[in-house]
């Protein structure tokens, strides 16, 4: 028996008239997190103990420390992440894979493109240390404009 032929999905800008697809900046946030934990060297996304001190002044989410997701006039993420490596890790390799990563996910996922992913390193952490918490950890900060 031969299976029927299924004509090929089409893509979601192709359908104007069905109406918007809008992706909250927190997903995008979230996706920016976990594409960056999965880079090697990698120990943390977040700041230090000082950023967390805002937490107790905002009622934002706190799942998405140390990421800020802006939108272009364009439509464009333009995404900034506060990162923690392992001690031993080459720096600047790594802030480079996490920005290949995370614009490599985004586009992915969400089918917009990415101006940017500026990457700041907030510190380094020993293999094993748990002085850094995730109470430690820079607040959600996650920006729509």
């Amino acid at each position: 028996m031969q299976s029927p032929e299924f004509p090929t999905p089409p893509r979601f800008d192709d359908q104007p008239d069905l109406g918007d697809i809008r992706i909250n900046h927190n997903v995008i946030a979230g996706i920016v997190r976990l594409a960056a934990l999965q880079v090697k060297g990698v120990a943390g996304v977040g700041g230090g103990i000082a950023d967390g001190i805002g937490e107790i002044f905002t009622k934002k989410e706190a799942d998405n420390r140390g990421v800020r997701v802006n939108e272009t006039e364009d439509g464009q993420y333009a995404i900034e992440v506060r990162l923690v490596v392992a001690y031993g890790s080459e720096i600047g390799q790594t802030a480079y894979e996490v920005q290949l990563d995370v614009r490599k996910q985004i586009m992915a996922m969400s089918g917009k493109d990415v101006s940017k992913v500026d990457v700041t390193i907030e510190g380094v952490r020993l293999p094993g240390d748990k002085s850094t918490n995730e109470n430690d950890l820079w607040p959600d900060q996650v920006s729509v404009d």
